[in-house]
């Protein structure tokens, strides 16, 4: 398969980024080091280029029903201007993806999916539409780029391009002008813990935006940030990463998402899930810290104290912040309370652990 550039490729090129595949896409992974990156968002502000991600536009008088259809939580609890995280049941008990809804009006919404699902998302969701269900559903993912502006100083980084008022709650966002552009939705949310935005804009904006965003952050110490940085600084938060820690064949009962999933609508898979969570699971998505050193990564076996593979990680690395190893795997459910030894399959050494309640890093 081909893999697609962002319209600002040609800028990340320029900056000196090393370019790997992603998602069917080809990503500047880093720009300098993903420690340094890393400490760059989590103390100052950095700019994301996540532009791979999808979005699609739902309109129309059903436009809620479906998406109430198709989605675990309940996006009749939005309003204008309110962005909810929810996932997308796959049928038989696993996962298509998760995602974000953004209720953009009454019958106007923009679900943002993940790169790697952009068509099965698609697909799926259309597969769900009713004859009768008046409303259209538009895949606008190659018209639009997506900066997220990220750190404790964003705010300040942001504030001179425009008049949306920053000090927004998490998880809103607004329609404003910005550096100049008409319509730019600045919604408070991240994928990094540390606070910020993220910035949807016409492919034919972006290099202004981009340009502007660096501009006005300079004081601030603002720098590109690639996706090696970006998985250290969710994996610290205990987020999910679609692919690794939650899939197709994983229950997000399981995966730990029984806030998102919501009984007071119908939707795909509700009654299985319900049984779930009434009757209790055999395994848990937790997270751990490594009490000898070593770094987990993703597919090493979990084990108990007599060496019996118990699970394996989901997504492994070594903190920047904390200076050890974390990381997310399954485990049985008698060995997921915060505490509990366990141990991790390092490149055939059984290296001890220890599970903790997530997320890594505390605010």
């Amino acid at each position: 398969m081909e893999l697609k550039q962002i319209p600002l490729h040609h800028i990340h090129q320029q900056l000196g980024a090393k370019i790997v595949p992603f998602a069917g896409f080809e990503m500047p992974v880093r720009y300098t080091s993903d420690l340094d990156e890393h400490n760059t968002v989590r103390n100052g502000v950095g700019i994301f280029d996540v532009s791979h991600m999808g979005e699609f536009i739902v309109k129309g008088n059903d436009a809620l029903a479906l998406i109430q259809r198709v989605s675990a939580n309940d996006a009749s609890a939005l309003f204008d201007g309110k962005v909810q995280y929810s996932y997308l049941p796959n049928g038989r008990g696993g996962i298509v993806d998760d995602l974000l809804v953004y209720r953009i009006s009454e019958t106007e919404y923009m679900l943002v999916v993940n790169a790697s699902n952009i068509e099965k998302d698609w697909n799926w969701i259309n597969q769900h539409i009713r004859d009768t269900d008046q409303l259209t559903l538009v895949n606008v993912s190659d018209d639009m780029c997506l900066f997220a502006v990220q750190g404790p100083l964003a705010a300040k980084a942001l504030e001179s391009l425009t008049p949306a008022d920053l000090e927004m709650t998490y998880y809103t966002f607004e329609k404003a002008d910005f550096a100049g552009m008409a319509n730019v939705i600045v919604s408070a949310t991240g994928y990094t813990g540390a606070g910020g935005f993220e910035i949807y804009v016409s492919n034919h904006q972006a290099e202004v935006v981009w340009n502007a965003i660096m501009e006005a952050g300079a004081p601030y110490g603002i720098k590109p940030i690639g996706l090696g940085a970006r998985d250290t600084l969710r994996l610290e938060m205990g987020y999910n990463l679609y692919g690794n820690d939650i899939t197709d064949e994983t229950s997000p009962i399981e995966a730990g998402l029984g806030w998102v999933t919501k009984f007071t609508h119908d939707f795909i898979d509700a009654d299985l899930l319900k049984q779930q969570k009434t009757q209790g699971i055999s395994r848990k998505l937790v997270g751990f810290e490594m009490i000898d050193r070593g770094i987990p990564r993703g597919h090493y076996p979990i084990c108990d104290a007599d060496g019996n593979t118990i699970g394996e990680v989901t997504s492994g690395t070594q903190s920047p912040s904390l200076g050890k190893g974390i990381g997310l795997g399954y485990v049985p459910t008698a060995f997921s309370k915060p505490g509990t030894e366990i141990f991790i399959n390092v490149r055939d050494r059984r290296l001890k652990a220890v599970v903790v309640k997530l997320p890594f890093i505390k605010k």
